[in-house]
């Protein structure tokens, strides 16, 4: 016989919790119809973000170009210290060599008491002038000793010095490490940046750089040079055959160059050696206002000096202006002017 019993009833409290939690799903539902979906930055505004980025870039890259210098400058300081040492090591040995050859010759011949010798003597006159030999050697040996004593702390001193440059070098390294690690952090955050883009936008910004590099290019005057120097043309003219090239952080060329790297090496065609980074170069030379710059000259940038090219005329500038970028020509007041340096 079928069962006629009525179904159990929902209690109060399993109605209200059932009842509150769709209310608070129907909210929530509303809340994320209505919130404003989220913008993607426009292009402008990730250029302006991987501008930032690439001059923070830069500016770890000096740093890592600083580290990196001296560190080849420890290496070569600590290789002439060993070698010095290796020297004074042989040359030590050899005065130990010669005061062991003497003493040796000594014990064979004894250490009678000298008056005793010239009682002994058949020939007196023969005595004194082995006696003074004698005295002679005994003067050389203190000398020996003397020079022996004075090569011993000098190789104490420069083993001292070797252990200090080595702790150096070491910090040195652990700088260019993290240098390194920051300036491909930025890097990678830039094109992260860049990879967001459409294709579209992306050629929108290659262009846009094109039609300004082509600009300054055609602005520049080489017409007035003024008193620009032999070696300042020169350098300025190394740097000319290096357009196109593109900007590698570290980089000295050939195939590739910072902005400090391009510097360096342009005068060093010209036969003038001038420091390796940015910082360094603007205290290579005399400092000048943007009126009196001429072709060649360097052209230093930002507060913390971080970037340098070279004068080009007519208010241009010819350098290596960071990563995803080639040597090219661009405005000075593309960046904020610091001073000119006449090498």
């Amino acid at each position: 016989m079928a069962s006629h019993r009525r179904p159990k009833q929902p209690s109060r409290a399993r109605v209200t919790v059932l009842t509150t939690a769709a209310a608070a799903a129907v909210a929530i539902s509303s809340q994320a119809a209505n919130a404003a979906p989220s913008e993607k930055p426009s292009k402008d505004e990730v250029k302006a973000k991987v501008d930032k980025l690439y001059e923070q870039a830069e500016q770890a890259t000096e740093k890592y170009n600083g580290a990196k210098e001296k560190q080849e400058k420890l290496q070569k300081e600590i290789s002439t210290i060993q070698d010095n040492v290796a020297r004074g090591q042989e040359d030590l040995n050899e005065l130990r060599d010669s005061m062991g050859l003497a003493a040796a010759a000594q014990y064979r011949t004894g250490s009678i008491d000298s008056s005793v010798q010239l009682f002994l003597s058949s020939d007196p006159d023969d005595y004194l002038d082995k006696a003074s030999t004698m005295d002679q050697l005994s003067a050389q040996q203190v000398d020996q000793l003397k020079k022996v004593q004075d090569k011993q702390r000098e190789l104490a001193q420069q083993r001292a010095e070797a252990a200090d440059k080595l702790k150096d070098l070491s910090s040195t390294r652990t700088e260019l490490g993290k240098k390194k690690k920051e300036v491909q952090a930025k890097l990678a955050e830039a094109q992260k940046l860049l990879n967001s883009l459409t294709a579209a936008e992306k050629a929108a910004l290659a262009a846009q750089e094109e039609r300004a590099s082509r600009s300054s290019a055609d602005r520049v005057d080489l017409g007035n040079t003024g008193s620009a120097s032999g070696r300042a043309m020169a350098a300025f003219q190394a740097a000319q055959s290096q357009l196109g090239k593109p900007y590698v952080y570290g980089a000295t060329g050939t195939a590739s160059y910072d902005c400090s790297g391009l510097t360096s090496w342009a005068y060093a065609q010209a036969g003038v050696s001038i420091p390796r980074t940015s910082q360094a170069q603007a205290s290579a030379g005399t400092h000048l206002s943007m009126s009196e710059l001429k072709v060649g000259d360097l052209v230093i940038f930002y507060g913390d000096l971080h970037h340098v090219g070279l004068y080009a005329g007519n208010g241009q500038i010819i350098h290596a202006p960071r990563s995803g970028t080639v040597v090219r020509y661009e405005s000075i007041n593309n960046m904020p002017f610091q001073f000119g340096v006449r090498i």
